[in-house]
This record gives C-alpha cells, structure tokens and sequence, in this order.
C-alpha cells in the first residue's frame, strides 16, 4: 500500500497510533502547532502527491481547536495534490445541532459538513453519528461506523441472565432494540423530558426492570444528567443493578463526580475521545478500544470492499 497514508491531528494521538498498529504502517509525519496568538499551524513533512490520505481526528473538546486542526489539514493535502483525501471522524462534534429548535438558530451539524466539504474531503468515515440522517447534511459519500459490536461482545462476556437493555429517552429506542434483539433481552424505555440544553428529567420507566440487570444505551454521555436521572428512575423501579454503554464519553462538567455518586455499577465506552482526567481515574469507567473497527474500515475504503459488511 504505497500509495495510502495516514494522518493525525493531536485530537485522540493513541487511537491513531493504534489504528495505525492494526494497519501495520507508520503515522504519518506532520507538525500540527499552535502560533502565541493562538493560531494553528499546519505543515506536512512528506510527499503525498496523488496518494490516499486518511486523517484521523475527533471534533471532541477543545471541540473548535480540533476542527479548525482538521480543516487546515484537509487544505494542506489538497494543495499538496493528494489524489483522495478521507476524513476519519471517530467523534463527529456538532451533531447535536441537527435541526432548528427556537427560531433564529443554525443548524449547525449542517455548517460542520460543508467546511468539511468545501475544504476538501472526499469522503468521511465516522462512527456512531448522533443521528443516522446526518449522513444526508454532506454531498460526498460518508460511511458511518458503529461500536456495537464491541459493546455486545462485551455484553455477553460479563452478563448472562435476567438482562433488560434500556433506552435513556424515545429517540435511542431502534438501538436499544437492536441490541436487545441480539442478547434475546427485554426491552425497556425512559419517558424523558429536556427542560434546558444539558438538563433531563426522567419521568417514568416504560417496561418491567424489578429483579433485573439494567444495562442503559446511548450514543454518548456528555453532563451524564440524562444518564443519572435515568438510573435513578430504574433503581426505584427495583432494578437488581445497573450498567450503561455508550460510544462517546464526551464527560464534560461535573460528570464524573455525578456517576461516582450515582447507583451505577459500570460504563462502558469507547476510545472516540480519550478520557480527561477526571473520567481516567474513575474505576466505573471501562474503555473498550474501536482502533481494529476502524482499521478495517480504512482498508476496506482504501480497496472499495464494503464496510456495510462488518455489521451484518
């Protein structure tokens, strides 16, 4: 594969490294610095002149330092005459912003997709998009991984009986399923009600979790106040215990301590973003790595085999 490189931004350094352990090749050489007045500079240090490129960066926080790293690489490449330039997003930032809530607000998921586009991206590898239309936001192909199937093998390593999947609110319900579907479990759901950005109150369970092992889904976990609430809802529902999975630990504010205080047993996430501090000292927090998924999903965009293939 002489004609294939790959990239990284100083978003998820390890996860790179380690995708490129899985791909068998060396990272790419590249200065990704800063200015003293807080400007980025870019410079790549190697021939990609009609090679493939493949950049590996997550818009996870500081989420617009990262963003503008990744946009500045995409127009390095490009002038540098690389002949397909991939954006590997393991975590798309913005996605939340997917549509207009109040009047006189961007749609900001969709303004995130054109940079990328105008900048110069063929084609985008993400995974676990908050929204699986989001896909539609971009005029260039984007194949949207998922980390289910580490979660469940992780699942039904360390579970066996009396397992309840949950969804934390009705808009993860077709993935709660989905999973419940594959652990032959029940199925339960949270009637969720926002009253702010970042603030949920969960109002009652939807289905029977007394005696049994709840294991709460979702796609990330941000302030955990939805997460928390959730679990509250379900311990006094009788639950026997109580775990979450999710594919993004963006865990800003006050999380951490929220899920150290709360019944939850464990929380089980991917390295999309790398743990702060905080988040890396809790003992709840168990990181499964998505470096292979990933991989292999390079390989097969790089070949043109089908990455629809490795979820089916």
């Amino acid at each position: 594969m002489n004609d294939f490189i790959v990239f990284s931004g100083n978003s998820n350094p390890k996860l790179a490294q380690k995708i490129c352990n899985y791909l068998d090749v060396s990272l790419g050489a590249a200065t990704v610095k800063t200015f003293s007045d807080g400007e980025i500079q870019i410079e790549i240090n190697e021939n990609v002149r009609l090679k493939d490129v493949f950049i590996i960066q997550s818009t996870c926080p500081p989420v617009n330092d990262n963003l503008v790293e990744l946009l500045l690489m995409i127009d390095a490449f490009k002038r540098s005459s690389a002949r397909r330039i991939t954006t590997v997003i393991p975590y798309y930032g913005y996605a939340r912003q997917d549509k207009k809530v109040a009047p006189r607000v961007p749609i900001s998921a969709k303004l995130v997709a054109d940079l990328l586009t105008v900048a110069g991206s063929n084609r985008v590898i993400t995974m676990d998009l908050h929204a699986g239309q989001l896909q539609g936001f971009f005029n260039i192909p984007v194949d949207n991984l998922y980390v289910a199937p580490a979660i469940l093998n992780y699942i039904k390593t360390n579970f066996q009986d009396d397992l309840v999947i949950i969804s934390p609110d009705a808009g993860g319900v077709e993935r709660a399923r989905a999973f419940a579907k594959r652990l032959h479990a029940d199925l339960a759901i949270i009637d969720k009600r926002r009253e702010a950005p970042n603030k949920a109150k969960a109002m009652a369970v939807i289905g029977d979790v007394k005696g049994k092992v709840a294991i709460i889904l979702d796609d990330m976990v941000d302030t955990a106040g939805t997460l928390i609430e959730a679990t509250h809802a379900i311990a006094g529902n009788g639950a026997k215990e109580i775990h979450a999975g999710c594919a993004h630990p963006v865990l800003s504010g006050e999380s951490v301590k929220r899920l150290a205080d709360s019944p939850l047993k464990t929380l089980v996430v991917s390295d999309t973003i790398p743990l702060n501090t905080k988040a890396g000292a809790c003992d709840k927090i168990r990181v499964l790595s998505v470096a292979d998924l990933i991989g292999e999903a390079i390989i097969r965009s790089y070949k043109g085999d089908s990455v629809t293939s490795l979820f089916v």
